[in-house]
């Protein structure tokens, strides 16, 4: 099997954006050792000059992506706990016309049941804002 690129279909070209994410790759292995000083001014070089994203690929593939950063760690938790939030308020929406339907069924207001599940689930969420984590860094 052939692993050329077919020379029809054009190159997707790269931004400034992401030959910093290599240079980023690039810098984390030379902190850990995985290049040598001459390997990595020789990739920078050439990430910074690349024009495709093939050109990039090349520069990184024998080596394994950064740990992420405490911060970007802390950004993706947070955007999780928010997003758990967004369910949270779908199932309370849902909950709720299950509930006022079958009061206008029964032609009065009943027991507002949602309010447990409800309350149990954000109890939760709020738990796991406030609950200190662990400094796991042993994976």
């Amino acid at each position: 099997m052939d692993d050329r690129r077919d020379p029809s279909i054009p190159a997707v070209r790269v931004s400034d954006r992401d030959r910093d994410d290599v240079l980023r790759v690039l810098t984390a292995a030379l902190a850990e050792g995985r290049l040598d000083p001459h390997e990595h001014a020789s990739r920078s070089t050439r990430a910074l000059e690349a024009r495709t994203g093939d050109e990039l690929a090349v520069l990184t593939t024998d080596l394994p992506a950064p740990e992420p950063t405490r911060a970007e760690r802390d950004r993706k938790d947070l955007a999780e706990w928010l997003a758990e939030w967004r369910y949270w308020l779908g199932g309370a929406v849902i909950m709720s016309g299950v509930w006022g339907a079958d009061s206008a069924r029964k032609g009065e207001l009943s027991y507002y049941w949602p309010v447990m599940p409800l309350g149990v689930w954000a109890a939760v969420l709020v738990a796991v804002a406030i609950w200190p984590r662990g400094t796991d860094d042993a994976s």
